[in-house]
């Protein structure tokens, strides 16, 4: 409430969740947690308790959606819990119970009397936390913590499930806020009506689109696909991050780990996609095969494909590069040697791809939220 938080704090504490989740106990087969019947059970119960509350109409299309969803994702919760993502998590993960300790964030008072309600997959988790930044109006600080975490954790296939906890935690926060208001005891952050909203904005969300960056090392590609995130409520896959993800040190820019890399970063922008959300896929994409394949990957998916062009003077790309080699804070490790190296390979736009294109000189860069709103007004060609 009074602006103290930021994306610094944020992306602290995704880092402390991730290492936590990963560190966590994971359901094993036949204990009864994270099953589709579990979670689904678990939403419309939530929306019984608060039909009661707010009445039939209010719950009407959310409890039509929960139940399409339930169904469509039945295969991809199994599979969640059969992968390990089903752990000992917190639970509770909302605003209320995150405190500013020291500085940094730190969660508190997690679900010990309920096993079930702890129990739960690591995306519902991360949802109640993001979810409640959305609520409260802060989608920059939600989506900035969401790219934050799946760049730690890696798990892009959990976008798959995200909305739908977004969604459920929006109504449990809700249904809390309700019963509060019912009994007379004062708010201690958004009223009912706040939550019930956000569920209902984020039922009925998704503008799926595909956004590529296109440059040089040190051309900004990643500073400014993040303000863009932020800004337009997109999920990033970097490839600086995969590729390390992916490779070792010593091949990390050869061919193959290329290939690979190149592989991952497609793969992963499909499960966002399908899920409905803006993609931003924060790579060089230096050749015309490169983006050609996930033009094609835009196009099977039926969605906008834009290229995000990132220019700068070839002086202001080696001081760049050379300032974050010796910082050696970035998950890049291309330096003034692979810059180099990649400049006469590249691959210019041809004219089809300049028409699909916002170019942007990242040494004088206009206001990010003209640069993402003239991504989001990007529509499918006609055919």
């Amino acid at each position: 409430a009074d602006g103290s938080l930021d994306g610094p704090h944020l992306g602290r504490f995704a880092k402390h969740l991730e290492a936590f989740h990963r560190d966590a106990p994971a359901a094993g087969p036949g204990v009864g947690h994270g099953t589709p019947e579990v979670v689904a059970g678990a939403a419309m119960q939530v929306l019984d308790a608060l039909e009661s509350l707010a009445g039939p109409l209010a719950c009407m299309t959310l409890r039509r959606w929960i139940g399409q969803q339930s169904q469509r994702l039945a295969v991809t919760w199994r599979q969640r819990l059969a992968d390990g993502r089903v752990r000992e998590g917190h639970g509770d993960l909302h605003l209320d119970n995150v405190v500013m300790l020291d500085g940094e964030l730190t969660a508190f008072d997690c679900i010990e009397f309920d096993p079930a309600l702890r129990w739960i997959d690591v995306m519902s988790d991360v949802a109640f936390l993001a979810m409640d930044l959305l609520a409260h109006g802060r989608r920059d600080l939600a989506f900035g913590f969401l790219d934050d975490y799946l760049a730690r954790s890696g798990d892009y296939e959990g976008i798959a499930v995200l909305r739908f906890y977004l969604v459920y935690r929006a109504l449990v926060r809700a249904m809390v806020a309700a019963l509060r208001e019912q009994g007379g005891v004062a708010a201690a952050g958004l009223p009912s009506m706040a939550y019930l909203r956000c569920a209902q904005q984020l039922a009925a969300a998704g503008d799926a689109r595909l956004l590529i960056t296109h440059g040089l090392p040190g051309s900004g590609k990643s500073h400014v696909s993040r303000q863009l995130l932020e800004c337009a409520g997109a999920i990033r896959i970097r490839s600086d991050v995969e590729r390390r993800r992916l490779t070792d040190a010593g091949e990390r820019y050869g061919p193959a780990a290329t290939a690979r890399t190149y592989g991952r970063l497609g793969e992963s922008a499909q499960w966002v996609l399908h899920a409905g959300f803006p993609t931003i896929v924060d790579a060089a994409f230096l050749r015309r095969d490169e983006r050609a394949r996930m033009e094609r990957l835009a196009g099977e998916s039926q969605v906008p494909f834009t290229l995000l062009d990132c220019q700068a003077p070839m002086n202001v790309l080696r001081e760049r590069v050379r300032r974050r080699t010796e910082q050696g804070d970035d998950a890049s490790q291309a330096d003034v040697a692979v810059l180099e190296r990649l400049a006469p390979q590249q691959e210019d736009l041809d004219d089809h791809e300049r028409a699909l294109a916002i170019e942007v000189r990242t040494d004088a860069i206009e206001g990010i939220d003209v640069l993402a709103g003239r991504w989001l007004a990007a529509r499918c060609p006609v055919v």
